[in-house]
């Protein structure tokens, strides 16, 4: 049941960690250029990422 929450939480989450994404992928970009090909695959895994964190942040605190 806490990981139906959990994830609940984060999937809602998604949506409002779009645009911290985009603007930490720019800015590893800017320090580490990315291959045009590897641009959007490395936003969305930081999009995952932020949103399971936010997530577990919620259930958990």
């Amino acid at each position: 049941m806490e990981i139906v929450l959990t994830l609940t939480f984060s999937i809602v989450m998604l949506f409002f960690m779009i645009f911290p994404a985009m603007k930490i992928t720019e800015w590893i970009d800017e320090r580490y250029p990315i291959p045009q090909k590897w641009y959007k695959p490395v936003m969305l895994s930081i999009v995952v990422l932020l949103s399971l964190a936010i997530g577990l942040f919620l259930r958990y605190f």
